[in-house]
C-alpha cells in the first residue's frame, strides 16, 4: 500500500515525483480507499429503507464521519468495518469494488459519471452542503481535474489496493481453519503484525489537509486527556517525521511531535521541534495575517515563554530565567498584558523557595483577575494555598480560599481546574493528618471523572490530578492494612498510566513506598534495602531517608546518624518542613539505641513545635508517643499515661493501623509501669485493662502483618498472665512467641517503632 501512495503523482502535491513545499494547496484528492467509500456511499443511497434495519442504518451513519475524515486504511479492515455495522452492505460494496477493479477503465470512469446523480431529482439522496455532500463534490471536482495518464494510474492503484485486500481476506480464511489453539496464539501475533502495518500504511504517502488536521486534533486531544489511547511514542513519532516529509512547514505537526517528546522526556527533542513550531509558524505568515505586523513578535515573545517553560520543566532553571526575561522584554516592548501574566506566573514558579514569593503571587492573581484572565487566576490561588498550606495555615482559611477558587471553576466550565482543585483537597488533608477527609475528596474526584466524557468515548480520567487521588487513594488504605485493596488501585493506575506515560512516576513511587513498608514491617530488611534504590531514583530525599531507616533498623547506628544529619541539612536548607520532622524523630530514637534518652528529649520538643507550629497532626500525634516513651523509660509513667491520653484520640481517628498499635502498647506498658506499686486488687484491674489493650494492639498489628510487634506483645501479655496466674492463657501466649520468635531474628529492646 505504501507503494501505491508514493505512485499517485497525480494527486497535486507533487509534478514529477517532486513534493511541493505546500503540500496542501488543495483540500483532497481522490486514492482507492476513498473510491471504496465513495462505493458505500453510492451503496447505501441505493440501498431501500427496508433492507437495512433502523439500527443497522443507525451504526453506519456513526462509521461514516471518522471514515470520512481519518487517514486511509486497508480494504480488508475497512470491509471488517462494515460488516461490524451491516453484514448485507459489505456484501455488496466488496462485489461492487470487486467488479470496478476486475473490469475496464470505463467502469470507473462511469462510476464517477453517476455520482452526479446522487444530487439531482426534488429530493435528492445526498443534500449538497450536508458533509456527505461535501465530499462527494469534493472527490468529483478532485477526479474531473485529473489528465488521462494520472486517471489511468489511479485504476491501477484501485486494482492494487484491491488485490492487497483480497489477499488478506484470504491469509484470514487460512487462519481459520488452523487449529484452535495454535489459531489463538496466532490470531493475537496476526492481530499485532496486522494493526501495526495498517498504523504504517495509514501515514507513509501524504495525507490531505483535512486527514491531517483530524489526525492532529484526534492524537493532541488523547494525549491531553486519555494517554493511552494515543499512539505509543514512537509510532506517533514515525507518522509525524512522515506527515514533515511530505510538509516540512506544517507547524501543527511540530508542535504535537513537541508534545510528544515531553512525553519520553526528551530534552533535545522537544526543544528541537518547539523551536521549529514557533519558525515555521512566522514562516507561513498566519499570525500576521491575523494580527497584522504584531503577528511577527507575539510569535517570537511566546515562544521565549515556551521555552522558559520547557526548562523549567526539565529543571534547567538557569536557562528558563534567560528565556523568561527574553519573553519579558519583548511583551514590554508590544505592550501585551496577557503574556507579561502568564511571564509573572512563570516567575514564581522559578522563585518559589524565596520568602517573599507569595508577594510576587498575590500581586500575579490580582492581575490576572484584572485583564480577564480565569484560568491564571485560578492558577494562582491554587498555588497560594499550597503555599500557605506549607507554611501552616489553617484549614479552614485554605478552604475558604479553594472555595473561591471553584466558583471560578464552575463560572467559566474550567473542568480541568475542578480536578485540580479536589486534588489539591486531598492532599492538604492529608499533609494535615485528616485522612477521612482526604479519602472523601479522592473518592469525590473519582466520582466527577466517572461521569464527565470527553469526544469520541475518551474519559478524561487520565490527567495528573486523577493520578494524584488515586495514590493518595492506595496509600491511605494500604495504611490501614487494605493491601488487597491498594493492590487493586495500584493495578488499575498501572492500566491508566502506563510507564512511558509522563504521569507514571507518581504511581511509581507510591508503588515502591508502600512495598518498602510491607517489607520493614515483616522485618524483612535486606528486601526493603534493594526498594530503596528504586525510591531514590523517583525521589532522591525520600530515598535517602528510607535508606536511613534501614541502617537504623540493622543497628547501624552510626552509618544512620550520617545520613540523617546531611539531610535534615539539606532539608532544613530547602525547607522541607515535614521531611524535617520525620528526620528528627528518627534522630531521636538513634539516642534511645545508643542508651541516650536524655539527648533525645531536645530534639523531641523542637520536632514538636514544628509540628504544632505547621499543624501537621499525624508528626505531632507521633511525636506524642516517643516523649511518652521518653518519660517512661525516663522512670514517670504517670506523666506518660496523661501525655498519652491526650494524644491518642486523634491516632484512633485518622491515625495508620502501625500508629494505632504502637498507641495502645505503649498505652499498656504505662500502665503497667503506674501500677507498680498500687495495692493488689487495684493493680490486678490495672493488669486485666492492659492485657485488653495489648489484645487490641496485636489486632492492628495483625492487620499490617507486623511479625516482630506481635512478638513483643504476646511476650508481654504471658508476663502479665503469670503474674495473675493464669496458666493456660499465659502458656497460649509463650507458645505463640515461641514459634514467632523462632522465625523472626533479634535486634534488642524493643523501642517505640517497635512497639
Amino acid at each position: 500500500m505504501a507503494s501505491v501512495h508514493e505512485s499517485l503523482y497525480f494527486n497535486p502535491m507533487m509534478t514529477n515525483g517532486v513534493v511541493h513545499a505546500n503540500v496542501f494547496g488543495i483540500k483532497d484528492w481522490v486514492t482507492p480507499y476513498k473510491i471504496a467509500v465513495l462505493v458505500l456511499l453510492n451503496e447505501m443511497g441505493r440501498t431501500g429503507e427496508g433492507a437495512v434495519s433502523l439500527m443497522e442504518r443507525r451504526r453506519l451513519n456513526q462509521l461514516l464521519l471518522p471514515l470520512l475524515q481519518g487517514p486511509d486504511i486497508t480494504l480488508s479492515k475497512l470491509y471488517k468495518l462494515i460488516e461490524e455495522s451491516c453484514p448485507q452492505l459489505a456484501n455488496s460494496v466488496q462485489i461492487r469494488i470487486k467488479l470496478m477493479a476486475e473490469g475496464e477503465l470505463k467502469d470507473m470512469e462511469q462510476f464517477f459519471d453517476d455520482l452526479s446523480d446522487s444530487f439531482s431529482g426534488t429530493e435528492p439522496e445526498v443534500h449538497k452542503t450536508s458533509v456527505v455532500g461535501l465530499f462527494l463534490r469534493h472527490m468529483i471536482l478532485a477526479y474531473s481535474k485529473l489528465s488521462f495518464s494520472q486517471v489511468f494510474k489511479l485504476y491501477t492503484a484501485l486494482q492494487q489496493y484491491f488485490q492487497n485486500g483480497e489477499k488478506k481476506t484470504v491469509e484470514d480464511a487460512d487462519m481459520e481453519l488452523a487449529s484452535r489453539e495454535e489459531s489463538e496464539r496466532k490470531m493475537e501475533k496476526e492481530e499485532l503484525d496486522v494493526s501495526i502495518r495498517e498504523e504504517e500504511v495509514s501515514c507513509s504517502g501524504p495525507l490531505s489537509q483535512k486527514q491531517a488536521e483530524f489526525f492532529l486534533s484526534q492524537q493532541a486531544s488523547l494525549l491531553k486527556n486519555d494517554e493511552t489511547k494515543a499512539l505509543t511514542p514512537a509510532s506517533l513519532q514515525k507518522e509525524l517525521n512522515n506527515l514533515l516529509k511530505f510538509n516540512p512547514d506544517f507547524a501543527e505537526a511540530h508542535y504535537l511531535s513537541y508534545l510528544n517528546n515531553l512525553r519520553v522526556q526528551d530534552v533535545f527533542s522537544s526543544t528541537h521541534s518547539l523551536l521549529h513550531y514557533f519558525d515555521r509558524l512566522i514562516l507561513t505568515g498566519a499570525e500576521s495575517k491575523s494580527n497584522g505586523e504584531e503577528g511577527y513578535g507575539r510569535s517570537l515573545r511566546y515562544a521565549a515563554l515556551n521555552l522558559a517553560a520547557l526548562h523549567c520543566r526539565f529543571g534547567h532553571y538557569q536557562q528558563a530565567e534567560l528565556a523568561l526575561q527574553e519573553a519579558i522584554r519583548i511583551a514590554q516592548e508590544s505592550n501585551d498584558h496577557v503574556c507579561l501574566q502568564h511571564c509573572l506566573s512563570w516567575l514564581y514558579v522559578l522563585g518559589q523557595k524565596r520568602s517573599d514569593s507569595y508577594v510576587l503571587l498575590e500581586h500575579s492573581v490580582k492581575k490576572a483577575v484584572h485583564f480577564g484572565l480565569p484560568y491564571l487566576a485560578s492558577l494562582g490561588i491554587q498555588s497560594l494555598v499550597q503555599q500557605r498550606a506549607f507554611a501552616g495555615k489553617t484549614a479552614n482559611k485554605l478552604m475558604d480560599a479553594l472555595k473561591d477558587s471553584d466558583l471560578l471553576h464552575w463560572k467559566h466550565s474550567l473542568s480541568e481546574l475542578i480536578d485540580i482543585s479536589i486534588a489539591q483537597k486531598t492532599a492538604i488533608w492529608r499533609l494535615y493528618g485528616r485522612s477521612t477527609m482526604a479519602l472523601q475528596q479522592a473518592q469525590l474526584l473519582l466520582s466527577m471523572n466517572s461521569l464527565e466524557s470527553v469526544n469520541a468515548g475518551v474519559q478524561q480520567n487520565n490527567t495528573e490530578s486523577f493520578a494524584v487521588a488515586l495514590c493518595h487513594l492506595a496509600e491511605l488504605h494500604a495504611e490501614q492494612g487494605c493491601f488487597a485493596a491498594a493492590s487493586e488501585v495500584l493495578k488499575h493506575l498501572k492500566e491508566r498510566f502506563p510507564p512511558n506515560s509522563q504521569h507514571a512516576q507518581l504511581w511509581m513511587l507510591c508503588d515502591q513506598k508502600i512495598q518498602f513498608d510491607r517489607a520493614m514491617n515483616d522485618g524483612k530488611y535486606h528486601l526493603a534495602d534493594s526498594i530503596v534504590t528504586g525510591i531514590t531514583a523517583l525521589n532522591s530525599i525520600e530515598g535517602v531517608y528510607r535508606k536511613a531507616i534501614v541502617l537504623q533498623a540493622q543497628n547501624q547506628t552510626s552509618e544512620a546518624h550520617k545520613l540523617l544529619q546531611k539531610l535534615l541539612i539539606h532539608c532544613q536548607k530547602i525547607r522541607n518542613t515535614e521531611m524535617v520532622i520525620s528526620v528528627l524523630l528518627s534522630v531521636a530514637e538513634l539516642y534511645w539505641r545508643s542508651s541516650s534518652p536524655t539527648i533525645a528529649l531536645p530534639v523531641l520538643l523542637q520536632a514538636l513545635a514544628l509540628s504544632k507550629e505547621y499543624r501537621l497532626q499525624h508528626l505531632a500525634s507521633e511525636t506524642v508517643l516517643n516523649l511518652a516513651f521518653a518519660q517512661l523509660i525516663l522512670g514517670i509513667p504517670e506523666q506518660a499515661l496523661s501525655l498519652l491520653h491526650m494524644a491518642i484520640e486523634p491516632i484512633l481517628a485518622d491515625g495508620a493501623v502501625l500508629d494505632k498499635g504502637r498507641a495502645m502498647f505503649l498505652v499498656a506498658k504505662c500502665q503497667v509501669a503506674s501500677a507498680a506499686s498500687s495495692e493488689p486488687l487495684k493493680k490486678a484491674e490495672v493488669l486485666e485493662a492492659a492485657i485488653e489493650n495489648l489484645s487490641e494492639a496485636k489486632n492492628y498489628f495483625a492487620k499490617v502483618d507486623c511479625k516482630e510487634q506481635i512478638r513483643d506483645v504476646v511476650y508481654f501479655q504471658a508476663r502479665l498472665y503469670h503474674t495473675l496466674g493464669k496458666t493456660q492463657e499465659r502458656n497460649r501466649c509463650a507458645m505463640l512467641f515461641r514459634q514467632l520468635h523462632q522465625d523472626l531474628p533479634f535486634h534488642g529492646v524493643p523501642l517505640i517503632n517497635l512497639l
